[in-house]
């Protein structure tokens, strides 16, 4: 069994393994190319020419376009990189970490101040894992 199928069950959990890696090199190359300065002045210029240098699938490009952070992740997006595109935002981790599971960014900062998201609705479904 694999990681990804041993996990697959268990709500809001999305294993980065290298198919995964595969499926969204572009799109994680995109956001890493937001580490120079120059490629930042470009983005911002035009964002849409940009775009164009990474060959993203259509749904990936949409992705980015609407900083749809927990669709990069599923599109196959390295989390790492794409808080780079948050960073260029001038977003802070926290704000994206609520908008990736629904509640305000003081919403997301108190819960993990608290201990992280509760287990409850978050285990396995059949219960093995």
């Amino acid at each position: 069994m694999s990681q990804k199928d041993k996990f697959s069950d268990i709500p809001g959990t999305y294993v980065f393994d290298g198919p995964q890696c595969k499926q969204g090199f572009h799109l994680s190359m995109f956001c890493k190319s937001l580490d120079k300065m120059e490629n930042r002045e470009a983005f911002r210029a035009d964002p849409a020419t940009y775009l164009d240098q990474f060959p993203m699938t259509p749904e990936q490009r949409k992705a980015v376009e609407e900083r749809d952070w927990l669709g990069m992740l599923q599109l196959g997006g390295n989390i790492y990189y794409t808080y780079k595109l948050a960073i260029f935002d001038g977003i802070t981790l926290q704000n994206v970490g609520g908008k990736m599971t629904g509640v305000t960014e003081a919403e997301f900062r108190e819960m993990m101040v608290n201990g992280g998201r509760s287990i409850e609705g978050n285990r396995s479904v059949s219960g093995e894992n």
